[in-house]
């Protein structure tokens, strides 16, 4: 009887030592979409009332976790079913992440007003406005889904690879996708209440020595954070959708040149389709605008 029990836990060990050294690779592997995934969110979560930044943050985390219950039961399922289904959801993916970084860029340069970034307030807006808050939630929920699928496939490969049996692709796949949240939203709220912290410094300091200097570099670069990260984010769209449609589209695999570097093609691949999205996607508004009022 003894003897069983400590084969139990012997098996359990072992199968704990596995689910670390897959989730370990996996995360290695990961590690760019996971700094995408960062400058994208830090990006989304700015622009609101300081009173606001956190709920916010908090939806979005809470939408984070439930996009992740929703995509590792389902890639699970077809990758047993219809492993083919999983590239073509990536695809359609990479299609959103490409039209929403191509879209950021012609606002800028076409669409940009000159009275400065706009702060949401709490209910200022109706929801269905695009630049109220409950929408902007919705938008970085849906990006947040496309690099949490793209997480998870990643780090389910990392599994497959390894020919883990199933009950350890399971642990180790959820244990990265558990992680990478915690890791991405955590970072991301340090950069949001970098402000905050540097005035606590400066008080608890009276505004002497050198955590009063810290405290007042965390506030200067705070907006030139938010800037960075405003501009690391739209590229990250793009490089992303791109990476997914390179690595996905054979076509497009053979097509593009060895010489080029993967980064600048993954970059004009991403910004093509992009643009073929906006304009496709602008001119059924149009047509819809204008049999509306007809």
């Amino acid at each position: 009887m003894a003897s069983g029990f400590f084969a139990i836990l012997d098996d359990i060990a072992a199968l704990m030592d596995d689910v670390a050294m897959t989730s370990k690779l996996a995360t290695k592997k990961t590690a760019g979409i996971l700094g995408d995934d960062l400058a994208v969110n830090a990006e989304k979560a700015t622009g609101f009332l300081a009173s606001r930044e956190i709920p916010v943050l908090w939806a979005i985390t809470k939408g984070s976790f439930i996009n992740k219950l929703i995509i590792l039961p389902v890639v699970f399922v077809l990758n047993w079913l219809y492993p083919p289904a999983i590239k073509v959801a990536l695809i359609i993916g990479g299609i959103y992440l490409a039209y929403e970084g191509v879209e950021k860029i012609i606002e800028y340069f076409f669409h940009h007003t000159k009275k400065g970034e706009e702060v949401i307030a709490e209910s200022e807006l109706e929801e269905n406005d695009e630049n109220s808050e409950k929408a902007k939630v919705k938008s970085a929920i849906k990006t947040d889904f496309i690099l949490s699928l793209e997480i998870v496939i990643i780090a389910l490969g990392t599994a497959m690879e390894k020919q883990h049996p199933l009950i350890t692709q399971i642990l180790s796949v959820t244990f990265v996708a558990i992680i990478a949240t915690i890791g991405v939203y955590g970072i991301v709220a340090f950069i949001v209440r970098m402000d905050d912290a540097g005035f606590y410094l400066m008080r608890k300091s009276d505004n002497k020595g050198f955590m009063s200097s810290v405290g007042g570099i965390l506030i200067k670069a705070l907006p030139l954070v938010i800037k960075g990260l405003a501009v690391l984010g739209t590229i990250a769209l793009i490089l992303v959708s791109g990476g997914i449609f390179l690595h996905n589209i054979d076509y497009l695999h053979h097509l593009i040149p060895h010489s080029i570097p993967s980064t600048l093609a993954e970059f004009g691949v991403g910004i093509a389709f992009g643009l073929v999205a906006v304009l496709l996607i602008t001119g059924f508004k149009k047509i819809k605008f204008f049999v509306k009022n007809q």
